[in-house]
Parts: structure tokens; C-alpha cells; sequence
């Protein structure tokens, strides 16, 4: 399902918003027992709804910031335990400052104890009812790919990794002129050729059909795909199919037509000045609440170790332009005298003690803000590359100057989505992250990746 543009799994909605409901029941169920027993339904439901929908808000927040909406997570019934532990305690000292601040939203202290009672077996039970219907592939989407190639396999894979998707793969045709890249050993039936590929379908009981073949030229079965979309079946191609589930684009096997006639790439004069207008705000407030914390950290850098206390370096900009972007020095002042130019190790030895600290908490990133208040930066977009790294990446990397069509961002997608990297295969894969941004980018993308970058700030995950 397609929703404001971001694709997502039909279950996945399912599974998020009957947890929602979920929890509401709870507390409204709760209340029954204590608080407002002698009311109505209709009444009690009047009564109790905002402070439901406040105690659901903060749990499902909660269960977030725990892993609890990657279903990897769940797959081990004791990280489940653990995780749902966390989120409880979190949900409850949560709500606990919220009710400090704000007394008229107290559900009632029995109604909240045993509003958590409920609230932690119908998590449970719901979290494990949604495993069972994961393993034995309920309410999935029956599918055929076309092809047996390097991209179907990609995508095989990308199914493999996503438990939570509502496809289920039910046989693998391909050409003779292919070279097969699957084996049986999937467990999934592959036939050679493409006649009675409607009949296999229909008797399949499949919805649609992914033409992933590697070279289409000669072998692409037009007639019996045609008879399979009158049919009333979907035919989705595979580069399509990759970027609604993997969010990212599979750069190496799309050309140029693809790029050409799909949807996106829209960058309206609303929409550029909507977006320059958050950053002025953002950057502006941030300046201010965060101030006091700039000259800590200022002070402490200074102490800590010879140097410059700001950082500035040539970077490679929108339309291929250079600014000079502004960091907190987190390394040696002498760091690349040796060495030239090279990317961040993991436990990189030329990090100071303050940088370390502060990279973990991506406080270095804060004086990036006054290159955002100059227009040099968006909040969200690539990250801003050096020239020396652009020009050998240009060369190996496929549509690496796509990524100068926008303004490069304090924090993207590719950042949110992808641990720090430190070779070509890195900047490849970001690259993929990175154009599918630019292919969806809107107001609801960019939220979606300020959200997940405070959750990764405030867990200090992915940092070097």
C-alpha cells in the first residue's frame, strides 16, 4: 500500500494499528473495573478517549524506540520478553513526567496499574499471534517472478529479509538463454520457458506477476504478460518491486528509460521553499535551546587536546558546488598530515576523548546548522561528500551525480538506513538510499527521517 507516497506492507499497517487499538482497549477496559464503572458505554468512552489515546501514543512510541516494530526482533521469544519489559518501564516513567506536568491527562493510579496488566497480555498474545501468521505465510499476496537472474535473486533475498512482507513467492520461471542464479534449493519450484504463465497464475492463485529478467531484449514474453494484465493480474517490474520493499534503489541493473519514465523526481518551487522554510525554523530554534550546550562542548574540546575548536571542510554541494562545511573538531588537529584524505575507522585512533563522546551523541554535527541557516544544507538530504572522495566515486559509482540534485542534508535517509561506511561498496550502497530520497523526497519523507534520527541520537547507534 502506497500511503502520502512511502510504501508500506499491508500487514506491517495491520499489525501497528491493531496494536494501537489494542492498547486503547486496555485502558478503556481498565476503566470499567475502576474509575468509571457505573457509565455507560458511550459515556465512559467520551470520558476516557483523549487519555487513551495518550497512554496508546506514548506506549507505541515507546515500543519504537525499543525494536519492537522490527520484527527480527520478535523472532526470539526471550528479546521479546526483554524488549517488552523496556518499553513497559518506559511507557510508565513516560507517562509519570506527562502526568506531573499535566494532571487533568491521569487515567487514575488502579485505572493505570491495571490498564498495564492488560495492556501486557494483549501485547503478547498479539505479538505472537502476528509470528504465527508470519511463519505460515497467512494473509499474504501470492506472486510468480519472471526470471531467474542476478535480480531476481536480489530480490529474493530482499523477500527473505523482510518476514514482515505480505508476499509469498510461489514459483520462478525463466528463459533458456539465462543464466540461473537460483537454485531448487530455496525452496521454491522453477520451470523452464513462459508458456501457460497465465494458467500457472490463475492456478497458483496468484495476484501478480515480477518480470525481474536481467536483459529483457529478445526474451521478454509480451504476449502471454499482456494476457496475464487482461486477466486482471498485477505485472509489477522488478526495479519496482525492489524499491517498494528494500526503500532504495538497485542502481546497478536500472537504465537511464527507467529513471526517465518512473514517478518521482518532483521538486516543485512550493515544495523546494517548504522545505527551506523548516530549515530556516529548525535551525534557528536549535541555535538558540542548544547554545549553552555548543559552548560546553566548545570549552571542553578547547581543554582537551591543541587545535581549532571548529572543524571546516570542503564539501561537494547541490549542482556540484563547493561550501565549506562546519564541524566540532573530534580528532587530532594533525589527523591526515600522514595519510591524505581517508574515511573514519571503526575506533578510529585519531578521535579525541571529548570527540569520541561527542560523535556517539552527534553533538560535532551542531554547527552544521549555520550552514543550513546560509543555504548551503537542507536538515535532510545526502550527505555531504568531500572532493577528493566525489571525484573517485563519479567514476566506479553509477548515477553518482544524481545525488548533487539536492541540497546535501545535516542527516538522510542513506544515514538513518545504513551504518556509517568507509569504502566504494559503502558509497554504493548509500547511493542506492540516497537516490530513492531524491526519487520520493516530500515534507512526509523528511519527517519520517528526523524521527528515526533521534532515535539513533538518543540510542547513539551508527556513529564512528
Amino acid at each position: 500500500m502506497r500511503i502520502l507516497r512511502q510504501y508500506v506492507s499491508n500487514r506491517e499497517l495491520v499489525f501497528i494499528l491493531g496494536e494501537g487499538l489494542l492498547i486503547f482497549g486496555a485502558v478503556f477496559l481498565a476503566s470499567s473495573f475502576f474509575g468509571l464503572p457505573r457509565m455507560s458505554l458511550f459515556e465512559r468512552l467520551l470520558v476516557i478517549w483523549p487519555k487513551a489515546l495518550l497512554v496508546a501514543f506514548v506506549a507505541q512510541f515507546s515500543l519504537y524506540f525499543n525494536d519492537l516494530y522490527e520484527i527480527r526482533v520478535s523472532e526470539s521469544t526471550l528479546d521479546l520478553a526483554t524488549h517488552l519489559i523496556q518499553a513497559i518501564g518506559m511507557t510508565s516513567v513516560t507517562l509519570a513526567v506527562i502526568y506531573f506536568v499535566w494532571p487533568e491527562a491521569i487515567i487514575g493510579r488502579w485505572v493505570f496499574f491495571l490498564s498495564l496488566v492488560f495492556l501486557i497480555g494483549f501485547l503478547v498474545s498479539w505479538r505472537l499471534l502476528y509470528n504465527v501468521a508470519i511463519r505460515r505465510r497467512m494473509f499474504t499476496s501470492k506472486t510468480l517472478i519472471v526470471g531467474a537472474g542476478e535480480l531476481a535473486g536480489d530480490l529474493l533475498k530482499a523477500v527473505n529479509q523482510r518476514k514482515d512482507l505480505s508476499y509469498d513467492i510461489r514459483g520462478i520461471l525463466y528463459h533458456p538463454g539465462e543464466t540461473p542464479v537460483i537454485g531448487e534449493d530455496q525452496g521454491i519450484p522453477i520451470r523452464l520457458g513462459f508458456d501457460g504463465l497465465c494458467d500457472l497464475a490463475e492456478a497458483e492463485e496468484a495476484s501478480s506477476i515480477i518480470v525481474a529478467l536481467d536483459d529483457k531484449r529478445g526474451i521478454m514474453p509480451y504476449h502471454e504478460l499482456l494476457s496475464c494484465k487482461v486477466r486482471g493480474l498485477s505485472v509489477i517490474d522488478g526495479e519496482s518491486f525492489y524499491e517498494r520493499i528494500t526503500g532504495k534503489l538497485l542502481v546497478e541493473k536500472i537504465n537511464p528509460g527507467w529513471l526517465i519514465f518512473s514517478e518521482g523526481f518532483r521538486k516543485s518551487a512550493f515544495s523546494r521553499f517548504l522545505k527551506r522554510l523548516a530549515g530556516l525554523v529548525m535551525a534557528t530554534v536549535m541555535l538558540i535551546l542548544l547554545s549553552p550546550v555548543m559552548v560546553l562542548v566548545a570549552v571542553a574540546i578547547k581543554l582537551d587536546s591543541r587545535g581549532r575548536v571548529i572543524f571546516s571542510q570542503e564539501r561537494v554541494g547541490e549542482n556540484g558546488g563547493i561550501f565549506m562545511l562546519h564541524k566540532f573538531r573530534s580528532m587530532r588537529a594533525d589527523a591526515e598530515e600522514a595519510t591524505g584524505p581517508v574515511w573514519a575507522a571503526e575506533d578510529d585512533p585519531r578521535v579525541t576523548r571529548v570527540g569520541r563522546i561527542i560523535r556517539k551523541l552527534r553533538i560535532d554535527e551542531l554547527p552544521q546548522l549555520w550552514n543550513i541557516l546560509n543555504g548551503e544544507m537542507s536538515f535532510v538530504g545526502p550527505r555531504p561528500e568531500r572532493p577528493f572522495f566525489v571525484e573517485r566515486l563519479r567514476r566506479t559509482v553509477p548515477y553518482y551525480e544524481e545525488r548533487f540534485t539536492v541540497k546535501p542534508g545535516l542527516t538522510g535517509w542513506a544515514q538513518v538506513m545504513y551504518a556509517y561506511g568507509a569504502t566504494e561498496e559503502d558509497a554504493l550502497e548509500k547511493l542506492r538510499y540516497d537516490l530513492y530520497y531524491i526519487k520520493n523526497m516530500s515534507l512526509v519523507l523528511d519527517l519520517i527521517v528526523i524521527f528515526h534520527t533521534v532515535k539513533i541520537v538518543l540510542l547513539g547507534r551508527g556513529s564512528r
